[in-house]
């Protein structure tokens, strides 16, 4: 086996990903202070062809050189944008026929693994705070809440990690 080359890989180049069909999913960063989280966010949204990322309340936005060292560059080919207030964007997405759906642990949540994706819905996926999480107020007017089950002694996952595993699954049901 030979790992591959980067220039076998054949990736997109950023004109050929605005163009590219995306999966229908967009991102909202509530409150995320690290931007070294943020850039992680934007290059996993690259690499699953995430529709926009929305960054929200005291989340960073580009170009900001902590967010360019982990986003190496995703920053310039996902279409993002800033909104003081993610629960009014969350409204607002709802009324354009998103699913909204925090990512977050509380009752009556869906774990991820039991989530079924249905290619025929839009979704949008909220990520919070590091410390905080999902504002409540975000909670109360989302269509649902998704949490990924976990065994060990910490009770949360780094937000950029929580993303990485909930983009790729969603990605992976949607694309079957």
């Amino acid at each position: 086996m030979r790992k591959l080359k980067n220039e076998e890989l054949a990736r997109l180049d950023v004109d050929g990903y605005k163009q590219a069909k995306k999966t229908p999913i967009i991102i909202v960063l509530d409150n995320v202070r690290s931007l070294n989280n943020i850039g992680s966010v934007f290059r996993t949204a690259d690499a699953f062809l995430i529709e926009k990322v929305y960054l929200c309340g005291i989340t960073a936005v580009p170009p900001h050189k902590d967010i360019h060292k982990t986003a190496l560059g995703a920053t310039e080919s996902v279409d993002w944008e800033y909104h003081e207030s993610t629960v009014d964007l969350t409204k607002k997405l709802k009324q354009e026929g998103f699913k909204t759906l925090a990512v977050e642990q509380a009752e009556k949540s869906t774990m991820l693994n039991l989530f079924e994706a249905n290619s025929n819905n839009k979704y949008v996926l909220i990520f919070g705070n590091e410390v905080k999480g999902v504002s409540q107020e975000v909670v109360d007017v989302c269509d649902g809440v998704i949490e990924i089950p976990q065994s060990g002694t910490k009770h949360s996952l780094n937000i950029s990690v929580c993303a990485g595993v909930v983009i790729w699954d969603f990605w992976s049901k949607l694309k079957k």
